[in-house]
């Protein structure tokens, strides 16, 4: 269902030019009509409202019950720091946050983890930006659990895309709960945001591009 503050979500993601449509080659190699990057959240103001949101998750699904952020490189890390900062102005809950470099570090305090450093028992939750195939959760997984004997127990994502993988029809949110035992929670899925351009009464032609696509690859 399509809230107020998904509206105000979708509307931010509009106004940073973060919700894009055209042409898009997705990591899933699938080809796409539209397309959600977190990176061009540039402002001051726009970090204040996307750490709002992801906070808004987090104290929803999890409180304070979780040892620290991660964030994978690399548009995971604002989105771990804005998250991590907006837990403490809003809810008072003071964590930590830590990310991965994509190349182990060999002078210096070195290693691939920096900031927090996850301690055996530890229990991490997620921030990216979407979720498509899971295949940055199956690459970052391995780097935490070298680290040490943590749980990753949620996955905290701007945009849930709800797109099928494999030969099961399962969703990649699905999929990573039924593989990894990790809840994924998104501020909004591609549902609701299919039903906010009905309601803005958007091209036409976007609109069949689109279902089209969803008919294809999302689950209903």
């Amino acid at each position: 269902m399509l809230t107020q503050q998904k509206t105000d979500f979708i509307r931010l993601m509009e106004q940073a030019g973060v919700l894009l449509f055209g042409d898009f080659t997705l990591k899933s190699g699938r080809k796409s009509p539209y397309f959600i990057n977190t990176g061009n959240f540039r402002t001051g103001s726009q970090l204040d409202a996307l750490g709002k949101a992801y906070a808004a998750q987090v104290k929803q699904a999890v409180g304070d019950d979780f040892a620290a952020v991660f964030g994978p490189a690399y548009k995971g890390i604002p989105l771990a720091a804005v998250t991590s900062a907006a837990l403490y102005r809003e809810f008072g809950i003071d964590k930590p946050y830590c990310f991965d470099r994509k190349e182990a570090k060999d002078h210096g305090e070195g290693g691939v983890v920096v900031g927090y450093q996850p301690q055996d028992g530890d229990k991490l939750i997620i921030t990216e930006d979407v979720i498509t195939a899971g295949t940055a959760l199956r690459k970052v997984l391995p780097v935490l659990q070298a680290a040490a004997d943590v749980s990753v127990t949620h996955m905290f994502i701007a945009v849930d895309r709800m797109e099928k993988t494999g030969d099961e029809g399962l969703s990649a949110v699905q999929q990573v709960k039924k593989e990894f035992g990790i809840e994924v929670r998104a501020v909004v899925t591609i549902a609701d945001l299919f039903e906010y351009l009905h309601g803005q009464n958007a091209d036409a032609a976007l609109l069949e591009r689109m279902e089209k696509y969803r008919a294809e690859h999302c689950v209903q």
